[in-house]
């Protein structure tokens, strides 16, 4: 393995560190692993969705982002079609609509089992025991167990040529939280609500609010 021409030493243990080649060289699941998780932890989402002869699905997701709040528009990556079934994408393009809902310790490895390649004809919700919960007018399904989960409109989708992913754009239709907690500056505070992280493809991670901050000013 080729590393850059350099060591540092912290805490009297070297450091590990990677050129671009070296990272190429890398065995590929451990080079997944690597870079899956040096972004750090990420929200961890079931998404909901469901096909025109309304047959659920279900699927974890780590990929999600904030793109905007007025309006409330939400982002997420997904691997394009090619040669491999996504049906969480198939879904969601011809529905139109689709769920974002939040991950729990308790149930966590019941989302994580979303993650195994089902047939079509198997709905997530069945092979986990999660359960799907429908509001009036909405097709999509949300997570019955989840305390946070909302409801998107499908509005675009964006290629990315460069590793042939899509960034899917939703806007928010609904929002559903079981027990609203806050933070002082208002926003959700997650880690009362007992939301879940994911780093890497296999670890999740529970969230704790290390502070709330006053707004930076020069």
């Amino acid at each position: 393995m080729v590393t850059a021409n350099l060591t540092v030493v912290f805490n009297r243990e070297p450091a590990m560190i990677l050129n671009a080649q070296a990272l190429a060289e890398l065995p590929k699941t451990e080079q997944i692993l690597l870079i899956n998780s040096i972004t750090g932890i990420k929200p961890a989402n079931l998404v909901g969705t469901v096909n025109p002869q309304g047959q659920t699905n279900l699927a974890i997701f780590s990929s999600v982002f904030h793109m905007g709040s007025s309006p409330p528009l939400i982002g997420m990556v997904l691997r394009s079609k090619g040669d491999v079934p996504r049906h969480s994408y198939d879904n969601l393009v011809s529905s139109g609509c689709y769920t974002l809902n939040h991950v729990h310790p308790d149930w966590a490895d019941k989302a994580h089992q979303t993650s195994a390649k089902y047939p079509k004809e198997v709905s997530e919700f069945d092979a986990t025991g999660l359960t799907p919960v429908f509001l009036d007018g909405f097709a999509a399904p949300f997570v019955a167990e989840s305390q946070v989960k909302y409801g998107l409109r499908f509005v675009d989708e964006m290629p990315v040529k460069h590793n042939n992913t899509v960034i899917i754009i939703g806007q928010i239709e609904h929002v559903w939280i079981e027990q609203p907690h806050y933070a002082p500056d208002g926003g959700l505070d997650l880690s009362a609500l007992n939301s879940v992280g994911i780093s890497g493809l296999n670890s999740y991670y529970q969230l704790e609010r290390l502070a709330t901050f006053k707004l930076a000013q020069p």
